[in-house]
């Protein structure tokens, strides 16, 4: 079953379960989904899918922190709560651990070795983690590693 089709069901679901906040998330999903596809003109690939998820618990996250900065809790909780509902169909996020050995093992086969192959390591990385773990963990930790 594609994440499409699962959502679609959870829509169900939430709607029978009178869930107005997770129906609500779960809509924001579908829309973004059936926006993706027009844009392409085809159906949206497994990869795809995620990143539309990804950009979406972004964006609220992001919005959660506006919201916060200008002393709006009520407006952040709501935000952070739909990123929480969107989180659930992205795979499971890698741990630093994880994270930092799938980087050396990166840095092993490019040989790189100082902070000007950030670039390249950043490149492969970022190709090979999509999904796991979001750009921001993946360039903290490649820095830290070739400095």
């Amino acid at each position: 079953m594609s994440l499409f089709e699962q959502i679609n069901n959870d829509i169900k679901a939430a709607m029978m379960a009178k869930e107005k906040e997770k129906l609500e998330a779960l809509r924001a999903i579908k829309a973004a989904f059936l926006l993706a596809k027009a844009e392409k003109g085809e159906d949206l690939t497994s990869e795809r899918e995620i990143q539309v998820v990804q950009k979406l618990v972004k964006q609220r996250l992001d919005t959660a922190e506006i919201y916060k900065t200008n002393q709006r809790a009520e407006l952040a909780q709501k935000e952070e709560m739909e990123a929480a509902f969107i989180s659930v169909y992205l795979p499971k996020q890698m741990t630093e651990a994880e994270l930092s050995e799938a980087i050396k093992s990166i840095m092993a086969q490019i040989g790189a070795s100082g902070a000007k192959d950030l670039g390249k390591v950043m490149g492969i990385a970022s190709k090979q983690l999509a999904g796991k773990a979001d750009g921001k963990s993946i360039s903290a930790c490649a820095k830290a590693l070739l400095a």
